[in-house]
């Protein structure tokens, strides 16, 4: 593809970083680079404890874990994201409870909320799809009246905020994603984020094998091996090192998008106390054959796109529910290239070739 929908911002520093660590032969679970991965994505966040693990489904999991959630408990959160954040609901043998979405923001609806609150329900599972992150004043208000636990699911929304407060310290816990198309990477890798002690020492239990913290080879616990290597935490320790730079050029390349197609196609709400980390710069169509013939058409001139996600309750292991809003943006969302080398020009280029399709196309 000329313009592929992402590739990660990677530098010298990082492969610096890493041949350091292939020198020090220390390159599986052990490591200087971990500690110091963990330690400044919690500084940048805001948050006390922070825990390195092998991908963001897993911190979703552990997530759960922390706070023992499990069989015949209930955890809302939205029809519309990926299946991840789901698929982590069921591996702790709980119940996900889909709700529909905001048709301008595509966070949870909370008016969808109240009325399907039971003695079961223990947690609100919050992405911020796309980057942007959700309305946490008025989850938090439902939550401290039905005695609930907040998820953050931060994985697209890394240096966003809310009321100025960093993602990834907006719940009680949070979670993080570095996969190769997240703001910064680790190729694999991902995350958890407390402040609260005693989860953290869980976390860090459950994050390696249950392990006791007395006798060693003595597992007290069911535990898991979801531990990041120290190569991937030295190419985070050098992601890190640029997060501001990667923030400040997907603003201005979400910027760009928006002056060029803002009169063809229907962007996401950001509220005026909310920033976004521009994930993904993403957009409706008027229907969904509008949008895969325009993809289709920007395939052929090596533009890679994606659709938006399906409709999670539309898969064939969840009981399909007509959440309007889901799948609306299920149906009419796409995402373009927005990695961070690219420049004005080059968003011209992909622009004037939307234009082109969708003035000749109506």
């Amino acid at each position: 593809m000329l313009y592929p929908i992402y590739k990660p911002y990677i530098s010298n520093i990082e492969k610096d970083l890493v041949n350091d660590c292939l020198d020090s032969t220390w390159i599986s679970s052990k490591g200087k680079y971990i500690e110091m991965f963990e330690d400044k994505v919690a500084k940048y966040t805001g948050s006390k404890y922070a825990v390195a693990v092998s991908n963001g489904t897993v911190a979703l999991h552990l997530a759960l874990l922390a706070h023992d959630i499990g069989l015949g408990d209930e955890v809302f959160l939205p029809d519309f994201t990926y299946i991840a954040t789901s698929n982590s609901v069921l591996y702790v043998n709980a119940t996900p409870v889909f709700c529909d979405v905001e048709p301008n923001n595509w966070n949870l609806d909370l008016n969808k909320i109240t009325d399907k609150i039971t003695s079961k329900t223990k947690a609100i599972m919050i992405p911020n799809i796309y980057g942007n992150p959700a309305n946490f004043d008025a989850i938090k208000k439902i939550a401290n009246k039905h005695n609930l636990i907040i998820i953050e699911d931060s994985a697209e929304s890394l240096g966003a905020k809310y009321k100025g407060k960093m993602s990834g310290n907006l719940g009680d816990i949070s979670t993080l994603s570095f996969f190769g198309n997240k703001t910064i990477t680790t190729g694999e890798g991902g995350m958890v984020l407390t402040n609260d002690y005693e989860k953290y020492k869980k976390l860090l239990k459950l994050r390696n094998q249950g392990n006791s913290d007395k006798i060693r080879y003595y597992h007290d616990i069911l535990g898991y091996n979801y531990r990041m290597t120290n190569i991937q935490a030295a190419i985070g320790v050098g992601q890190m090192s640029k997060i501001h730079d990667i923030l400040e050029k997907k603003k201005k390349i979400q910027s760009y998008y928006e002056n060029e197609l803002s009169k063809f196609v229907k962007f996401q709400k950001i509220e005026s106390d909310v920033s976004s980390s521009y994930w993904l710069v993403s957009f409706l169509l008027k229907d969904e054959n509008q949008r895969n013939s325009l993809m289709s058409y920007l395939d052929s001139e090596n533009i890679e796109t994606r659709p938006f996600f399906k409709q999670i309750s539309s898969m064939p292991f969840y009981e399909k529910i007509d959440n309007k809003v889901s799948i609306h943006l299920s149906e009419t969302g796409m995402s373009v290239p927005s990695y961070p080398e690219l420049n004005e020009v080059d968003i011209k280029f992909i622009c004037n070739k939307i234009k082109y399709f969708l003035k000749n196309n109506l």
